[in-house]
Parts: C-alpha cells; structure tokens; sequence
C-alpha cells in the first residue's frame, strides 16, 4: 500500500519512495512519478486517514506539551522559587531551541528521509518529557525544557512535509491541513485542561509523563504505516542554525532583561544589539550558503512572506494570552488549576467548531476572506479581554471574549498554515515547512517576553491587584500584536492571492 501521492507545486511529483515495512522494495528504491503515483492511490482513503492521525497526534503532543504547563505555573513557582520573569523561561527555554533548530530539523528530513527523522524526534521527545517531569530544580527543568524543544524541532516539520506530501493540493490538502490546523488550536486549550486536571489531582508533573506513553505508540504506528520521502543530497548549514538559535536567544534574552534593568540599562541593550547583529550575520550566511536552511527564494511570494508575517503576530499574541490569563484565573479569582483548565473550555469548543468547518468555508468564500474573517475576530475578543481587572467577572469579561477568540483561531490558523506552504518547490518542502514553524516558535519567544517585561512594570503593591494589572496590560498587547496581523493579511496575503486569479 502507498499513501497518495502529492504535489507540492501544480505538476511537480512529491517525492515519495518505497516504503520498506511493506512489500514493494526498501527504502532508497526510487520509482518515477507515474508509477509512484499508481502505487500511492494503491494505499486508499484509510491508509490516508491513519496517516493524518499519526502526523496529527504526534504534533498534539508537542502543541499540549507547549500549553500544558501553563496551569501549572503557579505550582512550580512556590516549588522551585521563580522569579515573575524567571517564570517565562520555562517556555521560552521550549520554543527558543523549538524555533531556532526547526530549520536544521527540517533539512535533517530533507537529508536523511522525514520518517526516519520523525521517529527520532519521538525518541527525544518523549525522553525529554521524561526528565522535565523528574526536574528537581530549576536549572533542571529549564534545561529539560530546551531539551524538548530539540525533538519538537525534529517532529514539527517532518510532520508537516509527511502530510503535504501525502495530500494533493486542493480538497484533500485543505481537509488534512484543516484537521492539522484544528490540532494546534485544541492542543493549546485541551493542553491547559489536561495541565489543571493533573496539576489539581497529582502534581503538575504528571502531564509531561503522559507523554512518554504516548510517544512509544506512535513510534510503534509510525514505523508500520508512515512512507518515506525520497532523500535529497546535500550537506547542514550548521553556520546559519546557530546563528539563527544564538541571535534569537541573546535578542529574547535583552527583553527580559528590560524588566529587570530597563530598557536603556547595559544588560539590556548589549545582548539587543548582539542579537541583532547575529540574526544579520544569517541573512548573510544564507544568501552565500549552496544550500542554505532558509533559501532565501520562499521569501519571493508575497503570499507566503505575509503569512510568515501574520504567524509570528498572531501567534506572538496567543502565547500571551494563554500565559497570562492563566495565572489571572487561578490568582485573582483563587481557582484551583483544574478549574483554570476549564475556564478555556468556551474557547476550546467553539474552536474545534469553526475548524472542522473550514474546508467548506474556503470552497465557498476563498481563503483570503476566511483567513481575516479569522484574525479580525481574535483581534475583536482579545481587545475584549484585555479589559481585566480586580472585579472582571467570569462570565462576561473572560468566557464571553474566549468564545469570539476561539471562532477566530478555528478560522485563521488552516488558511495561515496554507499560504505559508503553497507553492513551495518539492527541493525546499523541509525548509518551507520549517520556516513556518520557525515563525510560529520565535514569534511566541519574542512576543511572550516583551509582553512580560511591559507587564513587569506594572505594580499595586497588592499580589492579586498586580497579577490583574499585569494581565490586562498584556492583553492590551496582544491586541495590539493582532491588529499588526490584520493590515498584514489586507496588504499582503489578500493581494496577493487575488493577483493569482
């Protein structure tokens, strides 16, 4: 059996190659395109559909894993004795290592075949998951932390190439990308349930040692009924990994810093300008680079350079807003963080709602509408939210905002993803879907400390006085960051895709 064969570009064969845990030859034994496609078609609609469940429970992981902690920060603070920007590394040690090793990870699939790749990231990932849970003490778990983030950055964008690769552009490439999309959304919010739920129960460890179960079968399933891609010839751009990695790190490191020592204090704005200086380095190294980790060339589609753009805003403003309004729950209404979990209930079904609906929906309006409809209606509830203070009520100050906030996210994210990977050359599918998770990642990084340090400064004099004050600063922020994704979507994906008619 083979999956359906793919195209990344209109007439341009995916790539796919022999899958050697079935009959039909080992992998590396190439075939041409047509016969590659009568095999694919072979495979059937259930081989497809436990494909997409492989690619998309393997990706919820790494989604609940990012949420999963959330509820439970207040726990480990008063354990291991974090500071309120001390706190913020324990994602940002996840996706700084996530965003600046997902363009290495992406070619690694490229080199090496994305099945073998995507197993071994479950490998790290789930050992990782393992660690941060046994984590006893701070060090510990940061660094387990940024252990984690390394299989993440091996398993997202093998993922994605394994599902582009394996649905044709078109109706079923929306579909799979809608049920890829609509795990992002629901991994997020079921993350924060599933964290509270633990966290109330057991301990906020237990959720990262769900995991290590979970890893291993899908090891197990990935091995029986994942293809292989066709291994491409070529070498690591080792140079621009670390400087993409150090420059993102020393830039994020120089913002939160600002909370500590000001913006204009030295500690802050050395590393600032360092980051700034190695991240131009990159741009250097990859213009000269024969085979760079981020070919400059995807950047020539207007369409595919505004949805770099939208994602890093847009979901630069989610990770604030799942940041911070967790600990307002928990803080200024004393809610246990089972009930934390819960109180993103609202949000995470309307979510799933409007994104099992979006094939329709882009067949019908197209995606330039569907995608600012979506990001126009996170932009509405997040302005809503960002309203907190001491006295909000649930109900109408938080539940209210979440439902409008979820219909958007189940709206933008599938068309996001779409026009960040349509298009792309069968040679750069690793890159491209790499770059997308990059920006997604780094976007979360920077967003999520300049929104703490702005936060930071804001003080009552009162524990839960400030935590509301904080958290409305900081939704005001993410509003902010939304509204930059609207114009971006209105002046570049929206043209864009209009001049291709």
């Amino acid at each position: 059996m083979r999956t359906a064969a793919t195209h990344d570009t209109p007439g341009a064969p995916a790539g796919l190659v022999a899958d050697s845990s079935r009959p039909g030859g080992p992998n590396g034994d190439r075939t041409t395109a047509p016969r590659r496609q009568a095999q694919a078609s072979s495979g059937g609609p259930a081989r497809s559909t436990l494909i997409l469940a492989i690619i998309c429970i393997s990706y919820f992981m790494v989604i609940l894993d990012n949420s999963i902690v959330f509820t439970g920060l207040p726990q480990i603070r008063s354990d291991m004795g974090f500071s309120e920007t001390g706190l913020s590394w324990i994602t940002n040690a996840y996706v700084l290592v996530f965003g600046g090793l997902l363009l290495l990870g992406a070619r690694a699939g490229d080199l090496f075949g994305h099945r073998k790749v995507f197993l071994c990231s479950l490998v790290v990932f789930s050992l990782a998951s393992l660690l941060v849970g046994a984590a006893q003490s701070a060090w510990w778990l940061i660094a387990a932390r940024a252990l984690q983030g390394v299989g993440a950055a091996v398993l997202a964008p093998s993922a994605l190439s394994l599902l582009t690769r394996s649905f044709a552009e078109g109706k079923a490439r929306n579909r799979a990308m809608a049920a890829y999309s609509a795990v992002a959304g629901l991994g997020a919010a079921f993350g924060l349930v599933v964290g509270g739920l633990v966290a109330d129960l057991i301990s906020w460890r237990a959720g990262f040692f769900l995991n290590v179960p979970i890893g291993i079968v899908m090891m197990v399933l990935a091995v029986r009924f994942l293809p292989e891609t066709e291994r491409r010839g070529g070498r690591f751009d080792v140079a621009g990994a670390l400087l993409a990695t150090l420059g993102s790190t020393v830039l994020v490191l120089g913002i939160v810093d600002a909370a500590d020592h000001g913006w204009t204090a030295p500690a802050t704005l050395l590393p600032l300008v360092a980051g700034a200086v190695l991240l131009a380095l990159f741009v250097g190294v990859e213009r000269r680079a024969a085979q760079p980790i981020v070919p400059l060339r995807l950047f020539a589609s207007r369409e595919r350079s505004g949805a770099y753009v939208t994602r890093m805003l847009y979901m630069g403003a989610m990770m604030g807003f799942f940041f911070f309004t967790a600990q307002f729950v928990q803080s200024v209404y004393g809610w246990t963080p089972l009930q934390a979990g819960l109180a993103f209930l609202p949000m995470t079904l309307v979510n799933f709602v409007f994104a099992v609906r979006v094939p329709r929906l882009l067949e019908r309006f197209g995606r330039p509408r569907v995608l600012a409809a979506g990001v126009v209606l996170t932009a509405v509830g997040m302005a809503w939210l960002s309203r907190l203070d001491l006295h909000t009520p649930y109900l109408t100050g938080v539940a209210l905002p979440m439902v409008i906030i979820g219909a958007g996210q189940g709206l933008a994210l599938a068309p996001m993803t779409s026009s960040g990977v349509d298009g792309v050359a069968p040679e750069d599918a690793g890159a491209g879907s790499g770059l997308v998770n990059t920006v997604h990642q780094i976007g979360s990084a920077l967003a999520l400390s300049i929104l703490t340090a702005v936060a930071a400064t804001v003080s009552t004099g009162h524990a839960a006085a400030d935590i509301a004050a904080r958290s409305g600063t900081a939704l005001t922020g993410s509003a902010v960051l939304l509204a930059l994704a609207v114009v971006a979507v209105l002046t570049l994906i929206v043209p864009a895709r209009a001049s291709r008619k």
